[in-house]
């Protein structure tokens, strides 16, 4: 049948090369030097089969062809987080409670209350990363006594970045610390009077107090953490990311940690490509380890799913350099000995690495060890290698990474920890925290990414916001202008630049002919819209590998209307009509999956969001008119469900959520076919 006005050409026509899917239509950021702006591309088995304007790939449109009209949106090669912990994170993500983005203390001890009144008997409710006190309009963490308040019964663990724990009275109980336990090496339980521990846990200096503590809490049962990890990945994928390289990290045993995602791709189920690196995890015993993982594994193994591309990101433990920025720099002892022996039996097997190094001084420590075997021709040998967080790295230091062929892959640890770096370091270092416009200035290869999850957000844009304005997410300015990217440059960190730490470049990152099908339809055009919304950008449509991961309703209603207009508040009343029913029947009956929370978050956004609150105040009349329709569609379903016709309900938001594809299909349809792009 014809498709945005044009017939799709027979087999024998397109000669066996008909597209899987074609974009049309859009303003596409290729990445590729070579032809940076596009109008449309086509993917055919993963992979990019054209690019150029409509008239460039109408010729792939076959029979069995899907054709996606972006209406003039911003599409941009599939992001890549440099350094996620996304193993890790997708074996709990449906156990955790997030408050990315959550603007005020009082909101989120309101969604903590709600969590722990549906969190089953024997579960925790646990906050692990995404949030600052700083983001908070009250700017501090919350309480004990607050924990206490909102969950009397259920364990309740929040993580408060590398600094501290929050723990209520039934999570002390269940992780037994009373009077007797004893601080653990580098943390501390903090006591009352009576030596009763009070809730609070402090890293002194180390974390690994706060996630020796975490470790308690229940697993979930391996048959869950399959559907746990594959949310995770979805989630990601809601924010246009399609790759990850995984950094390791403690508590994340090889193989038996890993079996889930090796199982997920065995069965063609993950939806974000995985690279992943291998971490010791006991001290004294990791060259015992990389001599086994040697024998295992190799570099590569895997396919373009899922993939080994390394050891680390520590080598040894004695070498790691805790990032807790409210306690002064931690003062290594002697490790170069036992470090040199693990470097050198990964050079000598053909093994790339990647070194966590927050500070200078372990920056430097750790080159002269590299130079030393470089000295015996035995570094890098070809062999990737690089430097992550690197928050205090000297110039001198970049100078020596780039003679030894390195590269560096930086994570945006200071939206959500600046402000406690710069009262303990100063505004100067602050403005250098870290010297990104130095790196580039070398020539190195200078990949971008979140360390998520156990404290920065995964979302990516607030990551992308904070390589553009040099801003926290409480607002403090502490990079300076010479020392922050462009929006093209920050989206290249954010693509091509992790593509080439994972030997990818030619396959991934940018927008291609022989690369893969990985992009990303944006809610907003991330080139143009204010700095302070970049955070707030979504992917309508995720694609990886040619195949469309993320399409939700809401999001192809926004993608049917385009860039906006008068056409999106008939729509918006449609769907809100069609939430209030089924919100009203979902109440009724008692279905846990089925949650009313999306009006909350709507009249609470509106609050927060507001001037008087110190917002924005962005779409207010979208946002009010979405939540009288749902509140009419509430009354409605009230109404019919008290007549005893909550089947009529359903039925009837099925009828309206109908009528906003067919008016959202005649809205798209009213677009000149196969309309020249939009520039």
């Amino acid at each position: 049948m014809p498709v945005g006005g044009i017939v799709p050409r027979t087999e024998e026509d397109v000669a066996g090369n008909a597209a899987d899917l074609v974009v049309r239509n859009a303003r596409i950021h290729t990445g590729d030097a070579r032809r940076p702006q596009a109008g449309a591309l086509a993917v055919r088995d993963g992979v990019i089969t054209g690019v150029g304007d409509d008239a460039d790939v109408a010729p792939f449109v076959g029979p069995s062809t899907t054709v996606v009209g972006a209406l003039g949106r911003r599409v941009v090669p599939g992001l890549n987080d440099a350094h996620l912990h996304v193993i890790r994170g997708g074996l709990s993500y449906v156990l955790e409670l997030r408050w990315d983005g959550v603007r005020s203390l009082r909101q989120a001890l309101a969604m903590l209350r709600e969590q722990a009144a549906r969190t089953p008997s024997g579960q925790w409710v646990r906050v692990v990363g995404g949030w600052s006190a700083e983001q908070f309009a009250e700017r501090r963490p919350p309480t004990p006594a607050e924990l206490n308040e909102a969950a009397p019964d259920t364990p309740v663990f929040v993580l408060h970045l590398y600094q501290s724990a929050i723990l209520n009275r039934a999570a002390l109980k269940a992780v037994g610390y009373d009077a007797t336990t004893p601080d653990p090496k580098g943390g501390q339980i903090v006591r009352g009077r009576g030596g009763e521990p009070t809730g609070m846990l402090l890293a002194a200096p180390g974390a690994l107090v706060l996630y020796s503590t975490l470790a308690k809490a229940p697993a979930l049962p391996p048959e869950d953490r399959k559907a746990s990890t594959r949310h995770f990945l979805r989630e990601l994928n809601r924010f246009g990311l399609t790759s990850a390289i995984d950094a390791a990290g403690g508590f994340q045993n090889f193989p038996e940690n890993y079996a889930t995602v090796t199982e997920l791709a065995r069965e063609g189920l993950l939806s974000l490509r995985i690279a992943y690196h291998l971490f010791p995890q006991t001290g004294g015993q990791e060259l015992d380890d990389l001599r086994r993982w040697i024998e295992a594994v190799r570099p590569e193994d895997g396919d373009e799913w899922l993939r080994l591309n390394g050891a680390g990101e520590n080598l040894t433990w004695a070498a790691a350099d805790f990032e807790n920025f409210a306690e002064p720099r931690p003062e290594l002892g002697s490790y170069e000995a036992e470090f040199e022996k693990a470097v050198r039996l990964l050079m000598e097997n053909g093994w790339g690495f990647r070194l966590h190094a927050t500070y200078d001084e372990t920056i430097r420590r750790d080159l002269a060890v590299f130079e030393k075997l470089a000295a015996e021709g035995l570094f890098p040998q070809g062999n990737r290698w690089l430097f992550d967080h690197a928050e205090t790295v000297s110039r001198e230091s970049l100078d020596r990474i780039a003679r030894l062929g390195g590269a560096l892959s930086v994570q945006n640890r200071l939206s959500f920890q600046g402000e406690t770096f710069t009262r303990r370091y100063g505004a100067g270092a602050a403005a250098e925290a870290p010297p990104i416009r130095a790196m580039l200035d070398r020539g190195l290869n200078v990949a971008a990414g979140t360390d998520a999850t156990r404290v920065s957000s995964y979302n990516p844009w607030v990551a992308l916001h904070w390589l553009v304005s040099g801003r926290t997410v409480g607002g403090l300015a502490m990079r300076p202008a010479q020392n922050r990217v462009d929006r093209a440059t920050a989206l290249a960190m954010y693509t091509a630049a992790g593509a080439a730490l994972t030997g990818e470049q030619d396959v991934k990152g940018v927008l291609r002919p022989g690369c893969y099908g990985d992009l990303a339809v944006l809610s907003d055009d991330f080139f143009t819209v204010p700095e302070h919304e970049i955070p707030d950008i979504e992917s309508v449509l995720t694609v990886v590998g040619g195949v469309q991961t993320v399409l939700t309703a809401a999001a192809a209603v926004t993608a049917a209307v385009g860039g906006g207009g008068d056409a999106r508040y008939p729509l918006i009343v449609l769907l809100g009509l069609a939430m209030g029913l089924q919100n009203a029947v979902a109440r009724r009956l008692g279905v846990p999956d089925l949650t009313t929370t999306v009006l909350t978050l709507t009249l609470t956004g509106l609050a927060a969001d507001s001037p008087a609150a110190g917002g924005a105040g962005p779409r207010p009349g979208r946002r009010i008119l979405s939540a009288l329709a749902m509140l009419l569609g509430g009354l409605v379903g009230a109404v019919l469900v008290r007549h005893g016709q909550p089947s009529v309900a359903l039925a009837l938001a099925a009828l309206l959520l109908l009528a906003t594809a067919v008016t959202a299909r005649r809205l798209s349809a009213a677009d000149a076919p196969w309309a020249p792009p939009v520039s």
